[in-house]
C-alpha cells in the first residue's frame, strides 16, 4: 500500500469524524436544513469510501492489480470532488461547485463500476 493512500485514508477518515462531530455539536440548530442535510451527506460518502479505499488498499498489498488501484484512485478523487464540494459550497455558497459535485459522484460511481472488472 502506498504511504499516499495510506495518509489520504487516515486524514479522510479522521475528517469525517471532524465534521460529523461539528455537525452534530457545534451546527446543528445554526444553520438550515437543506446545509445540514448535504453536509450529512458529504461525510457518509466520505466515510464510506475512505473504508473502501482501505480495503482496496489491503487487498492490493497482497496482490498488484491495475483495476483495484484505478479503483482507490478515482474513489480518492470523487471524496475530494463530491464530499468536498458539498462542504465547501454549504459555507461559502460559490456556486460553480455545484457543478464540480456531480464530477466527484461520476468518480465515485466509476470506482466501482471499475470494480466489477476485477478477477480474483
Amino acid at each position: 500500500m502506498s504511504l499516499f493512500i495510506w495518509i489520504f485514508s487516515a486524514l479522510s477518515g479522521a475528517s469525517s469524524v471532524i465534521f460529523g462531530a461539528v455537525l452534530a455539536h457545534v451546527l446543528k440548530g445554526s444553520i438550515d436544513i437543506s446545509d445540514l442535510e448535504r453536509i450529512e451527506t458529504a461525510v457518509f460518502y466520505q466515510f464510506i469510501h475512505t473504508l473502501a479505499i482501505l480495503i482496496l488498499a489491503i487487498k492490493l498489498k497482497n496482490r498488484i492489480s491495475t483495476v483495484i488501484s484505478w479503483s482507490i484512485y478515482f474513489f480518492i478523487a470523487g471524496v475530494i470532488l463530491f464530499s468536498g464540494s458539498l462542504i465547501i459550497y454549504t459555507f461559502t455558497k460559490i456556486g460553480f461547485l455545484v457543478f464540480i459535485t456531480p464530477v466527484g459522484g461520476m468518480l465515485l460511481i466509476l470506482g466501482w463500476l471499475n470494480l466489477a472488472r476485477y478477477r480474483p
